[in-house]
């Protein structure tokens, strides 16, 4: 059974996925750390709901310092004999400090279908916001490999979503969601197994 650590930076529901799936026995792990970006965000609640260990390691309070904080995280993590990182909407570049210890053990998803539509300042509705000023048919998500670029690993598996007539942003996120709540559990149960 692999321990797992989950960042998230919102209302963590991509998490709560990833959860459900390992308390009903699909998914050979078990989440025994959440590391927040911020406070106050949704995700510690339902952590704390599931009896999880929960922690906030704000870069500001490392002097806006990625490597520092990172550092501080991998420090944290150090004797829980994590196999699998999944950040869910955690909305921070993970930098030197973890992908040192945790290479090829980090994955992320992204609400899109990489390589269209991500890299920096690819987050939230500015993703969906993005397919639909491209005219594109579809779109989708990809859960990917975490390497020091930003949603460049190596692709683990996608999901394609129809663009529909009429869609806003707000509801092509909606339908994109979804299928992260089945992709996202999928591929933790495949890297656990």
């Amino acid at each position: 059974m692999k321990n797992i650590a989950v960042f998230v930076s919102g209302s963590g529901s991509d998490m709560q996925s990833v959860i459900d799936a390992c308390e009903a026995g699909g998914i050979n792990g078990k989440v025994v750390a959440v590391i927040a970006s911020r406070p106050g965000i949704f995700a510690l609640e339902r952590a704390a709901k599931h009896g999880i260990e929960a922690r906030v390691f704000n870069v500001k309070d490392f002097g806006g310092s990625a490597e520092k904080k990172d550092a501080a995280i991998a420090e944290y993590l150090k004797n829980k004999d994590i196999g699998l990182i999944v950040l869910a909407g955690y909305l921070s570049i993970v930098s030197k400090p973890l992908l040192d210890i945790y290479e090829g053990r980090i994955i992320n998803i992204h609400p899109s279908l990489i390589p269209r539509h991500c890299g920096k300042g690819m987050y939230g509705l500015h993703v969906h916001k993005s397919v639909l000023a491209s005219g594109d048919s579809e779109s989708g998500c990809t859960v990917h490999y975490v390497d020091s670029g930003t949603d460049t690993g190596k692709i683990i598996k996608q999901v394609r979503v129809p663009v529909l007539p009429g869609d806003t942003p707000e509801s092509l996120q909606a339908r994109v969601l979804k299928e992260e709540h089945k992709l996202l559990p999928q591929v933790v149960a495949q890297l656990c197994k």
